[in-house]
Order: structure tokens, then sequence, then C-alpha cells
């Protein structure tokens, strides 16, 4: 670990107020990391509104140490498209912070999670839908792990919040309702329904009682 100027220091510390504030403006949409380039191998100095699942201490990811080898990595990398590791996917934007001698000693990152609004997009088109515009269709599979991904993004949508953060009585509640559709016989079901929440399958075989 690289022995930090007060400089730095300052810095530092004011980019974690930054984040904090971000963080609590796009609650709970958005997670807000601030990467402390200084210690690649620990370089999440702070995690708000956490979204991926990592911990304070986690390495650098590799923009990071693009950042750490060369200054002359773009310092504003807005909008590109990311993916947890459970395959959701993020729009994110990777802001690099630098020193008056020109290196690369953070990076703050915000990471939007866009299961919650395709879940409001797709109830926007269910209601701007008019029903007989064009002719029905057949589907051999028309319940299947998107349509269950789908559901509970629409209802974690409607509470105002992610499928992760959902409460536990409202994930009960959200089970209940993905039995009583029929979602639940779906193949694999459970296991399609623990990964979109963030919980385990025995969680859900719990909820569905």
């Amino acid at each position: 670990m690289t022995q930090r100027t007060p400089e730095q220091r300052l810095l530092l510390e004011q980019l974690k107020q930054t984040a904090e504030g971000i963080a609590r403006t796009f609650a709970p949409f958005c997670e807000v990391v601030v990467h402390d380039l200084l210690d690649p191998s620990h370089a999440v100095l702070a995690i708000h509104n956490n979204l991926s699942g990592r911990e304070v201490g986690s390495p650098a990811t590799e923009l990071g140490l693009a950042r750490i080898q060369s200054a002359d990595v773009e310092q504003i990398i807005a909008n590109y498209a990311n993916s947890f590791s459970d395959g959701r996917q993020v729009k994110s934007t990777s802001i690099g912070i630098k020193d008056s001698g020109g290196r690369y000693i953070a990076a703050l990152c915000m990471n939007i999670d866009l299961s919650v609004f395709q879940g409001f997009q797709g109830m926007l088109n269910q209601f701007v839908d008019l029903p007989g515009a064009a002719p029905a269709q057949e589907t051999l599979d028309p319940m299947g792990a998107d349509a269950i991904r789908a559901r509970i993004d629409q209802f974690a949508a409607s509470m105002a919040t992610t499928p992760r953060a959902l409460k536990a009585e409202d994930r009960r509640v959200l089970v209940r309702e993905l039995k009583s559709a029929g979602l639940l016989e779906v193949r694999r079901a459970m296991e399609i329904v623990a990964g979109h929440l963030g919980v385990s399958r025995a969680s859900v075989y719990g909820y569905a009682k």
C-alpha cells in the first residue's frame, strides 16, 4: 500500500462524502462505490446501496487497474453497459480522480440496476397496450424464466425498490403471488426466484409455505 500524502488523504475523504450524498439521492436504484487506487488489492473504500454484493476491501476492477497503470485512461467513462455477477443488467459511470501530480488515486463509480426500470417499462407497455390491435399470438413457453423475473421486477417496482432490497415480509408476499399465478411450477423456478432476489432456495421454499 502506497503512503498517502495529506492532499491524497483529503481528496479521498471528500470523495467519500460526495459518494454518500449521491447514494442518498438515488437510493435504492444506484450503487455508489469509492475505489482507493493507491491500494488496489483492497480498493473498495466505501460502498453505498450495495447491489453488487461486494464488500469494503474488495480488489480493484479492470478499469481501476488500467487507471493505475496509465494516467491517459479517460477520466469520465459514462453510461456504459455492465452487469452484476448474477446477470442483472447495469448502467455504469466511472469518474477517475487525480491528484495535483496528475496521478489517478481514486475513482467514483455509479452502477444503476436496470432491472427495476425494466419492470416499470413492462408495466407501462401493459398499460398502453390496446387489446385486439394485433392478432393473437401463442407461445409454447408462456411462463418461463423471463416471465418470473419480469413479475418480480414489477412487484419490486410497485414498492419503489429493487428485487434485492425487498424486505423479508415483502418477499413472502411476492413468492405467494408467484405461487398463485402458477409461476413456481416452471422448471427451476425456485432457483430462478432465489437468484433474482439474492436469497437462498431454502428461503424461497420457506416463503412459499
